[in-house]
C-alpha cells in the first residue's frame, strides 16, 4: 500500500524520524532540521526535504510562539530578520543544485554544526553587530540550502555564559522566523507543491507529539544535562552525515 506515492512502510519512519527530531527539539531548542532533513531525504529529494521541514518548522513554531519570543534575547529578533532576507537565496540555489551534491553539502552542515559547537567558549564576550548580522545571513542561505539555521545560531548563543532558558528561547524565535521565510518564499517561487503540504500535515501529529514531550523534559534535566544533551544531539548528527556520506545510493 501506498501513500502520497510513497510505501507506507516509508511513511512510518518518516514518522518516527519525525517524533525523535522534534524530542530534540523540545528539549534542546535546536536540531529538528538537522536530523529530519536528511533523513526524509533517503526517502524524498533533498529538495522536497528541506520544504517540508520548513513547514513543520513553522507549524510547531507557532506552537508557544508568544512565551517563546519573551524569554529570548533581542538579538534573536535581529538574527532571525536578516536571516529571512537571505532565505529565498538559499532556496534558489539549492533546487539549481544536483541532487547528489546537494546531498553531500546538507551533510556539510550537519558536521560543520558539531565542529563549531565544539570550539572554545568566550566567557563574558558580547558579539557585535557585525557578528550578529552574519550569524544571521548565514542562517538564512543555510535554512534555504538545507533547511538547517541551527550551525551558525547553535554556537553564537552556547558559546556564551547565558542561562540556558534564554539560549533556547533565543533559537527557537530565530528558527520560527527562518520557518516563516522559508515557507513563503518556497510557495512564492514555486518551489513548494500540494504534496510537500499534505506530507508536513500527516508528520506534524508525531512532532507535536514528541516537541512536548521534549519541552516537558527540558525543564527536569540539569543545564550539565542539558549541555551535554546539545553536543550528543550534535555528534549524532554529524555521525549521520558521515554514514550518508559512505553509504552508496
Amino acid at each position: 500500500m501506498t501513500a502520497l506515492g510513497l510505501p507506507l512502510l516509508s511513511l512510518g519512519l518518516c514518522a518516527l524520524a519525525a517524533f525523535v527530531a522534534a524530542f530534540a527539539r523540545g528539549l534542546a531548542g535546536f536540531g529538528m532540521a538537522i536530523l529530519l532533513v536528511p533523513l526524509i531525504g533517503l526517502v524524498i529529494s533533498p529538495g522536497e526535504a528541506v520544504v517540508v521541514s520548513n513547514m513543520l518548522g513553522l507549524l510547531i513554531g507557532l506552537v508557544g510562539a508568544r512565551k517563546v519570543w519573551n524569554a529570548g534575547e533581542t538579538s534573536a529578533g535581529v538574527i532571525g530578520g536578516t536571516a529571512m532576507l537571505l532565505t529565498p537565496v538559499g532556496l534558489v540555489v539549492l533546487f539549481a543544485t544536483p541532487p547528489g551534491l546537494a546531498r553531500v553539502l546538507i551533510a556539510g552542515v550537519a558536521i560543520a554544526a558539531f565542529v563549531l559547537v565544539l570550539l572554545p567558549a568566550k566567557p563574558g564576550h558580547a558579539p557585535g553587530r557585525i557578528k550578529t548580522g552574519l550569524t544571521g545571513a548565514a542562517a538564512g542561505l543555510l535554512t534555504g540550502f538545507a533547511g538547517m539555521p541551527g550551525p551558525p545560531v547553535v554556537p553564537y548563543y552556547l558559546r556564551r555564559p547565558i542561562p540556558r532558558d534564554v539560549a533556547r528561547a533565543s533559537m527557537l524565535t530565530v528558527f520560527l522566523l527562518t520557518s516563516v521565510a522559508s515557507t513563503v518564499a518556497a510557495l512564492a517561487l514555486g518551489l513548494a507543491s500540494w504534496r510537500d503540504a499534505l506530507f508536513a500535515l500527516l508528520l506534524f501529529g508525531p512532532v507535536l507529539a514528541g516537541n512536548h514531550l521534549g519541552t516537558m523534559a527540558f525543564g527536569k534535566v540539569s543545564d550539565a544535562a542539558w549541555r551535554g544533551f546539545v553536543g550528543f544531539l550534535l555528534a549524532m548528527s554529524a555521525l549521520m552525515a558521515v554514514v550518508r556520506l559512505i553509504t552508496p545510493n
